[in-house]
């Protein structure tokens, strides 16, 4: 069976979770240093999706608190038409990411992980989150 992607597309650093083989577990990947620039992370997915069979890549949209467009949606949208240019074979789904940020925060607290290295998990920490609210969404629809 083929996995899911999840990426938390932010302003300086894009955090990539996937899913197991099966669909039910999620795992952090890693977190892509944007450089003011998408090449290296398009770069990246290649050279992930190169080792995975990815069906599908879920983007967190990032809405206002009242669900309107927030100006980082707009640019989240523009690397969305990048994506489904660059990979049409492969469906392509966005989730409301509104409050993604504040549990993985939430959970870093909890573990009590070091201020300095927080910065360098909180994105992959978020895309982990992205893609467990894909997969639960998944399997309400099939009840």
């Amino acid at each position: 069976m083929k996995r899911a992607l999840g990426i938390d597309y932010g302003d300086a650093r894009v955090g990539i979770a996937i899913t197991d083989s099966l669909n039910i577990t999620v795992q952090g990947l890693e977190t892509i240093e944007r450089k003011n620039s998408d090449k290296n992370i398009l770069k990246r997915l290649d050279e992930i999706l190169d080792k995975y069979e990815i069906e599908t890549i879920v983007v967190g949209m990032p809405l206002n608190m009242n669900g309107t467009k927030s100006e980082r949606a707009e640019i989240t949208e523009k690397f969305l038409h990048k994506l489904k240019c660059k990979y049409n074979k492969i469906k392509i789904e966005t989730v409301d990411e509104r409050l993604t940020t504040v549990e993985a925060h939430k959970t870093m607290n909890f573990l009590e992980i070091n201020k300095n290295k927080k910065k360098n998990i909180v994105d992959t920490i978020s895309a982990e989150y992205i893609l467990e609210v894909y997969i639960n969404r998944l399997k309400n629809s099939d009840k």
